[in-house]
């Protein structure tokens, strides 16, 4: 994983001299790390959306402690359960080996702090997208990049203050 995350570096820190002046180091980690990964979020959300789920409802059905539970989910609804496990495990992959290396947590602390600040952004997620899809009419894939827009600067403060904060606690 940390050859791989040298690798990353390197490639993202070769494109960092002309934003020297506008930005520090880090942030053009954090923005490359993040668009990369958000660009994963986004052609996932677009291939599982239109191609895997096909715009139709997801019927899910378990039983527990013998009651059967059975639920229909609205396919962009069910596009986002599916997508992001994969974009929350690359994100925080890229931010603790790229992003913010010098953090002096746990990995263990990291991730259950950086969970909680995803949790945060996923239910800006779920609900935006009932506001947008539903509420507005709004196309799903659209209303989603809206919405991920507005999360990352929640993410960004969330992550550099608290997921991976640099002074000892």
């Amino acid at each position: 994983m940390k050859k791989l995350a040298q690798i990353i570096t390197k490639i993202i820190d070769f494109f960092y001299p002309p934003f020297r002046p506008v930005m520090s180091e880090q942030l053009f980690r954090y923005a490359a790390c993040g668009g990369g990964n958000l660009v994963l979020d986004w052609i996932l959300y677009f291939l599982i959306y239109n191609f895997v789920i096909g715009h139709e409802l997801v019927n899910v059905q378990f039983t527990m402690y013998n009651v059967q539970f059975a639920q229909a989910i609205t396919p962009h609804i069910a596009t986002l359960c599916i997508v992001f496990p994969i974009t929350l495990l690359t994100g925080f992959l890229l931010q603790k080996y790229v992003t913010f290396t010098t953090s002096r947590l746990n990995g263990w602390r990291q991730l259950s702090r950086y969970i909680l600040i995803v949790a945060v952004n996923l239910a800006i997620n779920y609900f935006g997208l009932k506001l947008c899809v539903e509420t507005l009419g709004w196309y799903p894939t659209p209303s989603k990049m809206v919405i991920t827009l507005i999360t990352v600067v929640i993410s960004y403060l969330g992550q550099k203050y608290y997921s991976f904060r640099t002074k000892k606690e």
